[in-house]
């Protein structure tokens, strides 16, 4: 862990501050969006070495968002993990086949979520 940079897209401002600073107590510096709109427009400045995106969001979903996040030539290599609260049968397999990289349910479980992140960049 050397500082990576993280974007949190999620609706919820109470679950945008967890997930924000459980991620920066450990080490990890981040930045958020409200909505998939807002995501696109920061990602035009920034380049975070993850994206952890919300599915339920307003306006496009976080499904949508991350198909034009991999369409777009200068985003298409960022690593997006889907933060869900869909829990059915075939929703993760539904959700990685959409192009997400990985898949955290919701609600979070603090020890499981930063093992997640951890082992990515340990991994990258």
């Amino acid at each position: 862990m050397a500082g990576e940079l993280i974007l949190v897209v999620e609706d919820n401002e109470k679950n945008r501050v967890l997930f924000g600073d459980i991620l920066q107590a450990r080490g990890y510096h981040t930045f958020e969006a409200e909505t998939g709109e807002q995501a696109i427009f920061l990602l035009q400045n920034k380049r975070p070495d993850l994206i952890l995106m919300d599915i339920q969001l307003p306006g496009k979903d976080g499904i949508t968002i991350t198909k034009e996040i991999k369409a777009n030539a200068a985003t298409k290599d960022i690593p997006v993990f889907a933060l869900t609260s869909y829990a059915m049968k075939g929703d993760r397999e539904r959700i990685i086949e959409a192009g997400f990289n990985s898949y955290i349910s919701k609600p979070i479980k603090v020890k499981e979520f930063l093992k997640t992140v951890d082992d990515f960049f340990q991994r990258a």
